[in-house]
């Protein structure tokens, strides 16, 4: 008799961020609507706790907004705000990647390799596809060993690239999000060699070859 695979049971709180994200991604819940979370609640039949935990995921996917005067609200992404992000990892990461050809971290090397398995299986789950390849992305900067690389890393991710940047490449260039999980086993290899010019050279090129664009409205 097969061992069985064990169950995975979402908490409340998955299950709210699973809905308001189909509603965000859908268009149901646009740019700048406001999200009034005792009515969201009762709506939704959950208490504010798990509501607020989903509100908080979906902050650090970039998708709501929280501000003192309105409360939370569906994020307004600019493509000029997203266009500074980018170009600030195409400064960022190539030199991580060369530095972790020098250092070789081994634990992020490892996070790279599993990131990279994942998105091999993951093809059709928007927002599991933005968090492997955000994973893959911050184990290369914490493969250079240096805590501030990391730390501006760290801040670019989960404050200004977020699932609407995702989202308008996926949209625009579906076949390539199985490429990218190619892409990514190239660098890790040129850095797994210690091959300094060749992981800043591919790492640049994978980020320059795919600019931001907004989600299809």
């Amino acid at each position: 008799m097969s061992a069985s695979r064990p169950l995975h049971i979402r908490s409340v709180a998955e299950q709210v961020h699973a809905v308001l994200l189909e509603r965000i991604m859908a268009g149901e819940l646009r740019p700048g609507s406001r999200l009034r979370q005792e009515a969201l609640a009762e709506e939704l039949g959950v208490s504010r706790t798990p509501l607020r935990e989903a509100l908080m995921r979906l902050t650090s996917e970039g998708l709501v907004e929280f501000a003192s005067n309105r409360g939370a609200t569906v994020a307004r992404h600019e493509l000029a705000d997203m266009v500074h992000a980018w170009r600030a990892r195409l400064v960022l990461e190539p030199a991580a990647a060369r530095l972790a050809a020098e250092v070789r971290e081994l634990p992020a090397l490892e996070r790279m390799r599993r990131s990279i398995a994942r998105q091999r299986r993951v093809t059709d789950d928007v927002a599991e596809s933005f968090a492997v390849n955000r994973e893959f992305h911050t184990a290369l900067v914490a493969a250079s060993a240096n805590p501030h690389l990391m730390q501006f890393a760290r801040m670019l991710w989960m404050t200004r690239i977020g699932i609407p940047i995702f989202v308008g490449q996926a949209v625009h260039h579906p076949e390539d999000l199985l490429a990218w999980a190619d892409q990514h086993e190239e660098i890790l290899e040129a850095i797994e060699r210690r091959d300094g010019d060749a992981a800043e050279g591919l790492t640049h090129a994978h980020i320059e070859a795919f600019p931001p664009e907004p989600p299809s409205s």
